[in-house]
């Protein structure tokens, strides 16, 4: 019996201080560029967004194009009892004629330059659109990443506990330990299993999520997530912030939308002048020889210029009114996101700082000394100086930081990423020190 205690507390032990061992993968690795790009290519939201910029495209030629011109054709100065003959009276004539209309000088070019504004307004909220997308994804991917590093760690732990159930049993059995270390065991081993329940649980959801964003059915398979490294941000907030300017889709839409507004106000102010119609027509006529009149027929031709009279100050004052409040609402706007841009930036700035020293703490600092304490722990354990729950705790309290790690480093790609949705593009990108792996 002793023998097999021993070899029982021999397996045990060597449970406790082996290395996690990683599960063989079904699936291939997911690899991040790949989803960004079927995230993009198929989402509909993006095309409905990519379908609203081409509308609003297709107007700006339609702004400035002029009215089509008016055909006109008439019988003039008939006489009433004979209304078909046009010998009886020298002002009868048929007449041909054709206008058109001309808006004030300028119109047309701000009219043309408003719906031009209002297009690429549209087409950066398309690349805003990709952005955030590209930002859902990602942090998908990262939670993704954290929940399998959790499984597989509980997994490893979950066979220990297993292991620890079967040998502290034995032991009660033979008088060589207490009945408290077999509840410990397993009550450590059905919070495990909570706890890899939730974890399951939470993977399909985010399997679901992931699979809504790429636009294909729910129940496709989702492979594990590929390993990293820890980029870092070497520009200052400032930097940061001058890219963001530059590059945020958003920034550009708004800026497009203020300069289409100042374009407006422009064109209301060209609505206090008249427009235009300029006619030309062409009077055939006949030749008249009566006893009232004679006349030779010979065809005449007439020139004409009507135009409308502004008579309605009021109106155009509160169109005039209406653009100049819409351009401050629309600068306002612009100033509200860039300042809550250089917020965002230094928030964002400040937990990547938190999250890497964690991460180099947990990694360099607690995780080593946890393990040393458990084999301190191990070694005490064999000469019976420590007893069995210390010997759990220390195990349990390694298992924790590994998870807090994984969290750490999930959690600092995931604000990485918010940072490049918040700038525009990726504040790595010109370090290129990010990099990925397969498991």
């Amino acid at each position: 019996m002793k023998k097999v205690y021993a070899l029982a507390l021999l397996t045990l032990l060597s449970f406790l201080s082996a290395p996690a061992r990683s599960e063989e993968k079904k699936l291939p690795a997911e690899q991040l560029p790949a989803l960004i790009a079927i995230a993009v290519t198929n989402n509909p939201e993006l095309k409905a967004s990519e379908s609203r910029w081409h509308m609003f495209a297709s107007k700006v030629k339609q702004a400035g194009a002029l009215d089509d011109p008016m055909v006109m054709f008439k019988m003039q100065n008939m006489v009433a009892r004979k209304p078909w003959v046009f010998n009886q009276d020298p002002q009868s004539a048929k007449v041909i004629g054709i206008s058109q209309q001309l808006p004030f000088w300028g119109k047309r070019a701000l009219r043309k330059e408003v719906a031009r504004h209002e297009a690429e307004s549209y087409k950066w909220a398309v690349e805003e659109r990709k952005l955030e997308l590209t930002r859902m994804v990602k942090e998908n991917y990262y939670q993704l990443w954290s929940v399998d590093k959790q499984l597989e760690i509980i997994g490893k732990n979950l066979k220990l506990l297993r292991d620890a159930v079967a040998v502290t049993e034995l032991k009660y059995s033979i008088g060589q330990g207490v009945q408290q270390d077999i509840f410990k065991a397993g009550l450590e081993k059905s919070k495990m299993i909570d706890m890899q329940i939730t974890l399951q649980q939470q993977r399909k959801s985010l399997e679901a999520n992931l699979n809504y964003l790429l636009c294909r059915s729910g129940n496709t398979p989702i492979g594990p997530v590929a390993d990293f490294t820890l980029p870092s941000v070497t520009l200052s907030p400032e930097q940061l912030n001058t890219i963001a300017t530059e590059q945020r889709p958003q920034v550009k839409s708004l800026t497009s939308i203020e300069n289409k507004t100042a374009a407006s106000l422009r064109l209301a102010k060209k609505e206090f002048y008249p427009d235009f119609n300029i006619s030309l027509e062409y009077m055939f006529r006949d030749r008249v020889s009566t006893d009232m009149a004679t006349d030779p027929g010979d065809n005449m031709v007439s020139l004409g210029v009507t135009f409308n009279i502004p008579f309605q100050q009021e109106k155009r004052r509160e169109m005039q009114a209406e653009s100049a409040f819409e351009r401050t609402m629309a600068t306002e706007e612009l100033h509200a996101l860039k300042n809550s841009i250089s917020y965002t930036i230094t928030e964002t700035l400040a937990q990547l700082e938190r999250r890497r020293k964690l991460a180099e703490l947990y990694k360099g600092g607690i995780i080593p000394q946890a393990e040393q304490s458990l084999e301190s722990a191990l070694i005490s354990y064999r000469v019976s100086k420590v007893d069995f729950l210390t010997l759990l705790d220390s195990r349990m309290n390694l298992f924790t930081y590994e998870r807090e790690l994984y969290e750490s480093q999930a959690e600092y790609m995931m604000k990485l990423a918010q940072l490049e949705a918040t700038i525009g593009t990726d504040p790595t990108a010109a370090s290129g020190n990010t990099q990925y792996h397969e498991h």
